[in-house]
């Protein structure tokens, strides 16, 4: 708050400039870096205060400044961090994740416009299992396209990285994709496929209304990759991140899918693995 007076009268008139305060200057500054921390968050998923630090380029005291502002705003919450296998003395890395308040900040402002035209489609066709299907239809036109776009990334990718590719195309729309593999439980050498994680939807809020849209989705998923997936877990559904199960060749009906974690943070899979067969049921159409 300025203290004089005649700053205030300044700052109401027509096309005076008013010079921004040095408090001013560095307020804006930590916001700005604020946001650097959480849609790093929203990218990568759950981030240990480390891991920011490393990719932001920030000290991590500066880093668990910013966490803990994010944390009294009610946009993170923290966890301790999942641990697979031995692992060392002490106690494990506390992760952070956004909470539903951190990810409706970066939600657009037409949810409302979108609702409101399904809502119509549904309608127009009579309503109950007519409007459903209605909607569904619009789903599958609307994800068919989106993934009419992927499918050229989709055949020039390497052999056994067609889900990587698939979550490449899927961050470029603002999805913030990422894949882990997923060892077998018959054997930890043996592949039994990836999740496919995805750390935002920009239709979350609408998908909460209709699911028929994560359920096209996942059938497009099926037809890029040529197998037949499995949604563990979805945004939509309160979930912390979407999560689609892809199973490697050969273990589609000898594995079952593993659960979703919404702790674990994703990390872009290396692991060499056999492409999907095509010949494994997928999802009509």
């Amino acid at each position: 708050m300025r203290e004089h007076p005649q700053e205030l009268e300044a700052e109401s008139a027509p096309g005076f400039p008013v010079p921004a305060t040095s408090a001013e200057v560095m307020l804006d500054g930590h916001r700005a870096t604020r946001d650097r921390v959480a849609r790093s968050i929203l990218d990568h998923g759950p981030s240990s205060a480390a891991d920011l630090a490393s990719r932001l380029g920030l000290t991590s005291a500066a880093v668990r400044r910013h966490l803990d502002g994010l944390l009294a705003a009610g946009l993170v919450d923290s966890r301790e961090q999942r641990v697979y296998g031995s692992r060392g003395r002490g106690r494990p890395a506390k992760v952070f994740a956004l909470t539903e308040s951190g990810r409706d900040a970066f939600y657009q402002a037409y949810d409302q416009l979108a609702a409101d035209a399904l809502h119509w489609i549904a309608a127009a066709v009579g309503g109950g299992e007519a409007g459903e299907e209605a909607v569904a239809a619009f789903a599958r036109a609307r994800f068919g396209k989106q993934g009419e776009r992927y499918l050229s990334a989709l055949e020039q990718a390497a052999a056994g990285q067609r889900t990587e590719a698939l979550a490449e195309a899927l961050s470029a729309d603002g999805y913030a994709a990422t894949v882990r593999r997923v060892p077998s439980a018959a054997s930890a050498s043996a592949p039994a496929g990836a999740q496919l994680c995805q750390h935002h939807c920009p239709v979350a809020h609408i998908a909460e209304q209709f699911p028929q849209l994560c359920e096209a989705e996942t059938e497009v998923f099926s037809q890029l990759l040529g197998t037949h997936v499995q949604r563990l877990a979805t945004i939509a559904h309160g979930d912390g991140v979407c999560t689609t199960y892809v199973p490697a060749s050969g273990a589609a009906s000898s594995s079952p899918a593993p659960r979703a974690d919404s702790d674990a943070a994703p990390t872009a899979g290396t692991t060499s693995t056999e492409p999907p067969t095509t010949s494994a049921r997928r999802n009509p159409a």
